[in-house]
């Protein structure tokens, strides 16, 4: 009898395949989709981000649906969610802390794929795709915060969206625009909670053409080395897909530890208070996932200047497979760049701690020799390297670089043990 229904199910599964092939796409590009075999678990992150993603959506619909945007409510309508919904502490703590663990989880991807050359061609759509995402969760982000109207909420929504009046002539337009009048108020909340709303499924549309884009070519690896043979590859399953589920067990700990355990760790205590435009707070600070962009904006005494520099942190990133052209793309082969990039890794973590200080004395010059290096890595490094950096050998294959480790090992040992005989 069970075999009767296993077999029906073949043929449902089969039927809806011929008219729809959804199963054989499946099994296409996950099943038994070609991977490189030497990944190690920094490619895990690409999915963690994935599943990051999906939570946020799940509960930010939740939320949604009991919260209220209007400036009179929204921060009653917060604690309301935090004290008489059922669950809703627990929604919004997920929510709240999940922001930051998507942020880690994709700093963390892009570091990876600095390290390993992954934006060089021909996965240049792939990696600049990858930089849409970022902006759009920086959008969403920002947006994000100001929903709950506390006294960081109602700040940051003013300082940040002021920023573009630095900008000559359409400055004043583009806040006005933004405020919905001439001040952050009811209007500026609106779209804002719309904006946020509907932004993360623009999120998802990215991310399809992300994942199109990584398998037109293939992943990348840590050696940079293209794949010559089927003998460079495994099937993702159910080879990385246990790496994945490992990988996964692992955030879903850490996160569950940061939700119960230190919710409020990531956040800022002022946005436990209400909102009061009469009352700015001591220092204004973003999310930590903004304080390095925020530490370059304030970085020169020029509000224009400021902006410019902080935009162009980012956007320096969509030309960047253009600005890195040396033909090997894995850091591990390039003595040289690798010593530029680690440089580079604490660059970027002594500005999201300046951006959390005050913008004055060291912290200023500090802010400063940062963000000349944060520049110069991507502008003349990177560059200079391309043209004049040499490197060792490469090895002749995956498989070669994969297996010559286990070979040199293997030969070692029976030296050894031959020695040890004679």
């Amino acid at each position: 009898m069970s075999n009767q229904n296993q077999n029906e199910l073949k043929g449902v599964t089969g039927w809806i395949d011929k008219r729809l092939p959804i199963f054989t796409f499946i099994n296409h590009n996950l099943r038994d989709y070609p991977t490189p075999k030497n990944l190690n678990y920094f490619w895990n992150f690409g999915s963690l981000a994935g599943v990051t993603l999906v939570i946020m959506i799940v509960t930010g619909i939740l939320l949604a649906m009991q919260y209220t945007a209007n400036t009179e409510i929204a921060f009653d309508s917060v604690e309301r969610i935090m004290r008489d919904v059922n669950n809703g502490w627990l929604l919004r703590y997920i929510h709240m802390n999940g922001a930051s663990m998507f942020f880690i989880i994709v700093y963390i991807h892009m570091f990876r794929g600095l390290y390993y050359g992954s934006y060089k061609a021909p996965r240049e759509i792939l990696w600049m795709l990858g930089v849409v995402i970022l902006l759009l969760m920086m959008a969403t982000a920002f947006m994000g915060y100001v929903l709950p109207w506390g006294q960081m909420s109602f700040w940051g929504a003013t300082v940040i969206t002021n920023l573009f009046s630095a900008f000559p002539i359409i400055g004043d337009y583009i806040v006005t625009f933004l405020w919905g009048g001439f001040s952050v108020d009811n209007p500026t909340l609106s779209r804002f909670f719309v904006l946020h709303y509907l932004l993360p499924f623009a999120i998802v549309g990215v991310v399809a053409l992300h994942l199109v884009a990584l398998h037109q070519f293939g992943s990348n690896n840590p050696t940079g080395i293209d794949v010559k043979s089927d003998g460079d590859t495994i099937p993702f399953h159910p080879y990385y897909t246990v790496k994945d589920y490992l990988g996964l067990g692992v955030y879903l700990i850490i996160f569950a530890g940061l939700v119960f355990f230190a919710p409020n760790f990531l956040g800022h205590p002022d946005n436990y208070i209400p909102a009061n435009p009469l009352q700015t707070p001591a220092h204004i600070v973003p999310e930590w996932y903004f304080l390095p962009f925020y530490a370059i904006l304030r970085a020169v005494p020029d509000k224009l200047m400021g902006v410019l520099l902080m935009f162009a942190a980012v956007l320096v990133l969509f030309i960047l497979p253009w600005l890195d052209s040396h033909k090997v793309r894995s850091a591990s082969f390039r003595p040289y760049y690798k010593q530029f990039y680690w440089l580079f890794f604490v660059n970027s973590i002594i500005l999201g701690w300046v951006g959390a200080m005050p913008a004055e004395g060291i912290y200023v010059l500090i802010s400063r020799i940062a963000t000349g290096y944060y520049f110069a890595f991507f502008l003349i490094i990177m560059p200079f390297l391309s043209r004049f950096e040499k490197v060792a050998g490469l090895p002749s294959s995956i498989s070669a670089a994969v297996l010559s480790e286990k070979f040199d090992s293997s030969s070692r040992s029976t030296e050894a043990s031959e020695s040890y005989v004679k």
